[in-house]
C-alpha cells in the first residue's frame, strides 16, 4: 500500500466515524435551514432587499443565499472538526496514533481530508438542492461556470474553517478549550470583521458604510481579502459582472490559495511538533 492509499484509507475511516456520530444528526437540520432554506427565501419573486435591489438572475440568488454557507456551513465545519485531535489526546489514543509507522504529515493530511469530506458531502448535496430550488422558483438555471465557481468557493470556505478547527484541536488539551477557540475564530470573522473594517476606515479618514463612496468600497474590498468570508464572497463576485469592488479575479483566487496553503502548512508543522 503506497502513501496516497494509506492517507485515503485513514481519511475514509475518519469520515465513517463522523457520519455515525450523533452530531451529524444535529447538523443536518441546521444545514437544511441555512442552505435550501436561504435559496427558497431569496428566490421569492416579490422579495426586495435593502436599497430596493431585487435579484433577477440565478447567480444573484445563489450569491445572496451564500449567507447560509457563511453562517451555517462554516459553523458546522467547526463543530465537526473541533475534537479531531483533542478527543484522542484526552482518551490517550493520540500517543498510539502518533507512534504508528505512518508519517505525521500524512496523518495530518488524512485528518484534513476525513473531516472536510464529512461536512462537504451533506453540504454539496444541499447545494445541489438549492440550485434546483432556484430553478423551480425563478425558472432559470445558473450556467455551468457559475455552478462550478459556487461549488468550488463553498468547498474552500468549508475547508478553511475545518483547518482552523483542527489547528485549535492540536493546540488545546481539553475539548472544551478546542471548541471555544474554534467558535471564537468563527465568531471573529463572521461578526467582528465588520468592526475591524470600520476601525480601519475611520483611521484612514474614509466615510464608513457609504455604499456609493468609491473609497469605502475599495477599502472594504481590499480588507475582505484578509478574511476567509470576504474571500469567499469575492470568489462568488467573479460571476457577477455588475459588482465591482476594485479586486481582480486573480487577486481573489490568489488569496484563496493562501488561505488554503498557509493553514494546511501550519497544521502539518503543528502535527510534526505535537507532544501527546
Amino acid at each position: 500500500m503506497n502513501d496516497v492509499q494509506r492517507i485515503l484509507r485513514v481519511a475514509s475511516r475518519i469520515r465513517r466515524e463522523r457520519f455515525s456520530d450523533v452530531r451529524l444528526k444535529i447538523i443536518l437540520p441546521i444545514l437544511l435551514l441555512f442552505l435550501p432554506g436561504m435559496a427558497w427565501g431569496f428566490s421569492d419573486t416579490n422579495i426586495v432587499l435593502p436599497g430596493g435591489h431585487q435579484p433577477d438572475t440565478a447567480m444573484e440568488v445563489l450569491f445572496y443565499a451564500s449567507l447560509g454557507v457563511v453562517f451555517g456551513a462554516t459553523m458546522c465545519a467547526v463543530l465537526m472538526a473541533f475534537d479531531g485531535v483533542s478527543k484522542d489526546r484526552a482518551s490517550g489514543m493520540l500517543e498510539v496514533r502518533l507512534a504508528q509507522p505512518m508519517p505525521r504529515k500524512h496523518q495530518a493530511t488524512a485528518l484534513i481530508l476525513g473531516h472536510a469530506q464529512s461536512i462537504l458531502v451533506p453540504v454539496y448535496a444541499l447545494l445541489a438542492t438549492s440550485v434546483i430550488v432556484v430553478r423551480f422558483r425563478i425558472g432559470e438555471w445558473p450556467s455551468v461556470e457559475e455552478v462550478l465557481v459556487y461549488a468550488a468557493s463553498t468547498g474552500l470556505v468549508v475547508l478553511w474553517y475545518t483547518l482552523f478547527a483542527l489547528l485549535a484541536s492540536t493546540s488545546a488539551r481539553e475539548q472544551g478549550t478546542a471548541i471555544a477557540f474554534g467558535i471564537g475564530v468563527w465568531f471573529f470573522f463572521t461578526f467582528l470583521w465588520a468592526l475591524v473594517t470600520t476601525m480601519v476606515a475611520y483611521a484612514s479618514g474614509v466615510a464608513v458604510g457609504e455604499a456609493n463612496d468609491p473609497a469605502w468600497v475599495a477599502l472594504e474590498g481590499m480588507l475582505d481579502l484578509l478574511s476567509p468570508n470576504g474571500v469567499y464572497h469575492h470568489l462568488l463576485e467573479t460571476q457577477l459582472p455588475s459588482v465591482e469592488r476594485g479586486v481582480e479575479a486573480w487577486q481573489s483566487w490568489g488569496a484563496a490559495m493562501l488561505w488554503t496553503v498557509l493553514p494546511w502548512w501550519a497544521l502539518h508543522r503543528r502535527m510534526e511538533r505535537l507532544v501527546p
